[in-house]
């Protein structure tokens, strides 16, 4: 009895400790992003474009315009990545069952292959439901784990990710673009208002930005093209080989099952409460399927 005791413990103590350098882990990678977002502001609102409001008629509005752009675009960006990331990506309710086994007895067998079951998280799991092991449960429409937003992406925050590079891939092109006037002064002999300290770390900053800006520009065309077929990373990689697919409804009816049928709202990371009492998808557990495809499988 003592020694089941003591591994007791061992075993709590140990689940404590890998619960702290998770937790750890992800309040890392949120300052790590925080960091080069407040790196970057340094850089173009304090060192650069703040100064340069108080210099020459052209290049105070100049300045003005690229600050007010950029403060828009940052607000834009932080909302939808917290949002992503305090948002829970969609868990399954307790007992969920699916429809066509609600009237199944438990000690009766479960043979129809539309029936899926988790054998780790030990429950049903809902059309386009994946477990990730990052999280240790199942996630609705579930696309992918993402270490930026220490965060699973799935049904209710999928819309949050793809604002969330969007803007980002906006932030990072507009200070690229802004940034490189300084850093052609850099190898040359122009003469700026900053000193060499700040053009060479205006440098730094527009390198890393460039990488962002190629990098997100890669995803966000992939993630688009996701969209179009109304297919998530996981299904993507799963499913290659399927020539149609059945919840592809058409490129708009795609669009507005993730961003919902409220044009107001295709834009920030929230819904309208319309959107969320009518379109079912956005709960994550049902979705429409292609009628034709739905019709050949009943015949």
């Amino acid at each position: 009895m003592e020694e089941k005791s003591v591994g007791g413990e061992g075993g709590g103590v140990v689940l404590k400790v890998l619960m702290f350098c998770t937790r750890l882990r992800n309040s890392m990678m949120i300052v790590f992003f925080l960091s080069l977002v407040s790196f970057t502001y340094y850089i173009v609102v304090v060192a650069i474009y703040g100064p340069s409001l108080l210099h020459g008629r052209i290049q105070s509005i100049s300045a003005f315009i690229v600050l007010l752009i950029f403060h828009a675009l940052l607000v834009m960006l932080l909302w939808s990545y917290f949002s992503v990331v305090f948002t829970d990506p969609g868990r399954v309710p307790l007992n969920w069952r699916p429809k066509i086994c609600k009237n199944i007895g438990d000690d009766d067998s479960y043979d129809d292959q539309r029936i899926r079951y988790c054998r780790k998280c030990n429950q049903f799991k809902p059309p386009r439901c994946h477990h990730c092991s990052s999280c240790g449960r199942c996630i609705l429409k579930m696309d992918h784990h993402c270490i930026w937003v220490v965060n699973c992406v799935g049904a209710l925050n999928y819309k949050y990710f793809l604002l969330f590079l969007f803007y980002t891939l906006l932030e990072t092109a507009l200070v690229t673009v802004s940034l490189f006037p300084y850093v052609k002064a850099f190898f040359s002999d122009e003469d700026v208002f900053v000193s060499l300290t700040t053009l060479a770390v205006s440098f730094i900053a527009f390198a890393f930005n460039l990488v962002f800006v190629l990098s997100i520009l890669g995803f966000l065309i992939m993630h688009v093209s996701l969209v179009a077929t109304n297919t998530t990373t996981t299904e993507a990689i799963k499913t290659s080989t399927t020539p149609k697919w059945h919840y592809n409804l058409g490129w708009r009816k795609n669009y507005e099952q993730i961003f919902g049928n409220d044009k107001r709202y295709w834009l920030i990371p929230a819904y309208s409460e319309e959107d969320l009492r009518q379109m079912t998808a956005l709960h994550g557990l049902e979705y429409p399927i292609d009628p034709d495809l739905e019709a050949l499988q009943q015949s």
